[in-house]
């Protein structure tokens, strides 16, 4: 009885080896052939150490596709860097609190239409871009703001400066690569008179000294419009009525492997102290009684839905009715 015993606990060693072999060797072909999809290069020393997180997040996305969950999870551009490291170089690092928002919006009553969508609606939104290893998200949901509501008031869909921003807007409580707010970027092309296209000051994702050209300005705000925190009917009627619209939310650990379907989560939190990643709704819409936003990303097309997600509605999901604004062109 006894050698049957050792006899049983000596298999399962030997399969529990052989499946972590198998698994292993699973992986690390997993790991060259996402290595090649997004040309990533190592030197020997790293390698091991990107080999184990790959491992790690693969085995996290497996574990949740599993489940039950109202979105998928799915290898990207990311898969090699831990939460914190993504945190560091994707996220808002300086804290931005929303709370010293106060609320201009000015809702109707509706009745509101069950789904809009800008990117069907004209030529009002631009492709999407891409931030690199730098925390300007905020830059990104700012010019994407700027851009519909000028291309809704004129026809004209422009590509405006996020690297204007990262360098010039530091005197509204904004910090470069470690984060800031659209409404306080929105105050400061409202002050400083203009903000360029891309083409005149090209992205670089690291800051520099300020090179803007007034006289090469070429979209302006008149009004900034702040909607009142917490109030996501707010956010659905300014979409309805008028334009795109930019706010920031919390990102945490499982957001970073988005794939498709709807976000939610219960780690993150909902309270204006906390948001860490700045985006631009461009509509909204619900499935199979869920309701979503439709949010245009600004990590490449590569990651979520073509560089775009969907995050229930109606719940202020983590955070992201805390402060989110829109401007008044002046054109």
């Amino acid at each position: 009885m006894k050698g049957l015993m050792m006899l049983s606990v000596l298999f399962a060693v030997v399969y529990t080896v052989h499946s972590v072999l198998v698994y292993t060797e699973q992986g690390t072909y997993n790991f060259k052939s996402w290595m090649s999809q997004y040309n990533k290069k190592y030197e020997m020393s790293e390698y091991y150490q990107r080999l184990q997180v790959f491992l790690e997040n693969k085995q996290k996305i497996d574990h949740h596709n599993a489940g039950k969950h109202t979105f998928t999870m799915g290898l990207n551009q990311f898969s090699d860097m831990t939460f914190a490291e993504f945190r560091k170089h994707y996220l808002l690092t300086e804290p931005q609190n929303c709370s010293a928002t106060r609320g201009n919006h000015v809702s109707s009553n509706g009745p509101y239409p069950d789904m809009i969508d800008w990117r069907t609606k004209g030529n009002y939104v631009t492709d999407v871009k891409n931030q690199g290893p730098c925390g300007s998200c905020w830059t990104f949901s700012t010019t994407g703001c700027l851009e519909s509501v000028t291309a809704i008031a004129t026809g004209k869909l422009l590509q405006l400066a996020e690297q204007q921003l990262v360098d010039c807007a530091d005197a509204f409580n904004n910090h470069g690569c470690k984060g800031g707010l659209p409404s306080q970027a929105f105050e400061y092309i409202m002050y400083n008179k203009g903000l360029m296209t891309e083409e005149d000051y090209p992205y670089t994702a690291r800051e520099g000294p300020c090179k803007f050209k007034p006289q090469q300005a070429a979209a302006f705000v008149k009004d900034v419009v702040n909607i009142t925190r917490y109030d996501e009917m707010g956010m659905v009627d300014a979409l309805a009525k008028y334009n795109p619209v930019s706010f920031a939310y919390e990102v945490v650990g499982d957001f970073m492997h988005y794939k498709d379907g709807i976000y939610t989560s219960t780690k993150c939190h909902n309270t204006t102290d906390m948001v860490n990643h700045a985006v631009l709704a461009v509509g909204y819409a619900q499935e199979n009684g869920t309701p979503y936003w439709i949010v245009k990303n600004s990590w490449g097309t590569s990651w979520g839905i073509n560089g775009y997600f969907y995050i229930e509605r109606g719940k202020n999901m983590c955070g992201l009715a805390a402060c989110s604004s829109y401007p008044v062109p002046l054109v």
